[in-house]
């Protein structure tokens, strides 16, 4: 079973037309919780709700948020919108209906009979959220005109409107448009999958660049295979079947204390030598420690990642994303503290304009 526990509204922190943030009266505490506006109707000050408390209980990585289920003012409901068949969070007892690109009822059916490539559209793939905002930026500065989407797997987060850092790139118009794939939601557009995603952005979206990373909240499990973002290399094949042009974001640390994320995470480097079957572009960074740089080639040539990808190497100093540094944090190190990271973002980003 979920963990669920009564609460009462004691504070809305911040609203939106997706999301509400409160603070809630819970065992005697005061914490904090997210209502999906959408999900469970507006919420106010004093309501009896009902909320799971598990990753909280648990000490995951929600941010501190209980999430709620049930209010009990809106005890009836109607849909948010009215068209759309296709189920998301499907047999679940949140399951929502929502308009897929694809489906009989869209105005763009028809198109996902007659296209089946991309024709060449970059994709830009990462595994973190963090990747992110740092990609996009780095993009943006050097060529603003270019028409971005941003694609939301769903092997993190499922609710699009959970990343603040979405929001605030939408926000700078940083991005043109937004998709959630497979059960993840809340996109501009929703689509079925990661092909007809990529479809969608090329085609419907109009994009230059697609950028394909999960939302917030991956896996890993201290194994071989068991972490979310192993979908990486389902992604670099996808691109590669709709004749696209797959550029690979490589996850790169030296803070990391974890030994198998010194250098090239062993996420990426599986991904590339043992579970894509196709080739994808890499852009590595030169770091400004050649110690570091000899640490990286050696994963490189060990795993003959050369031999299977595409591998450029860019000396980039950061500049663009210099900017927003304050802004910017991954796994809970900031900017300064995990620059090696953030290089190797800017990297690929700049690979892509190349």
């Amino acid at each position: 079973m979920i963990r669920k526990r009564l609460a009462e509204v004691v504070k809305i922190v911040y609203f939106d037309n997706d999301v509400t943030e409160i603070l809630v009266k819970v065992e005697n505490k005061i914490e904090k919780a997210i209502n999906y506006n959408n999900f469970t109707g507006s919420v106010q000050v004093g309501d009896d709700i009902i909320i799971n408390t598990t990753a909280v209980d648990l000490s995951l990585g929600t941010g501190g948020y209980h999430f709620v289920i049930h209010n009990e003012r809106n005890i009836k409901s109607d849909y948010t919108t009215s068209t759309g068949h296709i189920m998301k969070l499907r047999y679940t007892p949140m399951q929502l209906k929502c308009l897929t690109i694809e489906e009989e009822e869209s105005n763009y059916h028809q198109l996902f009979n007659e296209k089946d490539t991309i024709d060449g559209m970059k994709v830009l793939i990462g595994s973190l959220h963090s990747m992110l905002l740092p990609a996009i930026y780095t993009i943006k500065k050097r060529q603003p005109s270019l028409n971005i989407t941003y694609i939301m797997t769903d092997s993190a987060c499922l609710p699009l409107s959970f990343s603040k850092t979405v929001k605030n790139i939408k926000k700078h118009n940083l991005i043109n448009y937004t998709i959630t794939c497979g059960q993840a939601f809340g996109g501009d557009y929703e689509a079925v999958n990661i092909y007809t995603a990529l479809i969608t952005a090329k085609y419907i979206c109009k994009s230059d660049i697609a950028i394909v990373i999960p939302g917030p909240g991956v896996v890993g499990t201290d194994s071989k295979l068991g972490f979310s973002n192993i979908e990486e290399g389902h992604i670099i094949d996808a691109v590669n079947t709709l004749k696209g042009n797959p550029i690979v974001i490589p996850r790169i640390s030296f803070a990391d204390k974890r030994h198998r994320h010194q250098g090239i995470s062993h996420h990426t480097i599986t991904i590339l030598s043992k579970i894509t079957y196709s080739s994808a572009n890499i852009g590595f960074p030169i770091l400004n420690n050649q110690e570091k740089n000899c640490i990286i080639q050696r994963q490189i040539i060990s795993n003959k990642i050369d031999q299977r990808h595409h591998i450029r190497y860019i000396n980039t100093n950061c500049v663009e994303i210099e900017e927003i540094k304050t802004k910017l944090n991954t796994m809970g190190r900031s900017y300064k503290e995990d620059f090696d990271f953030f290089k190797a973002v800017s990297a690929s980003a700049i690979y892509c304009l190349m």
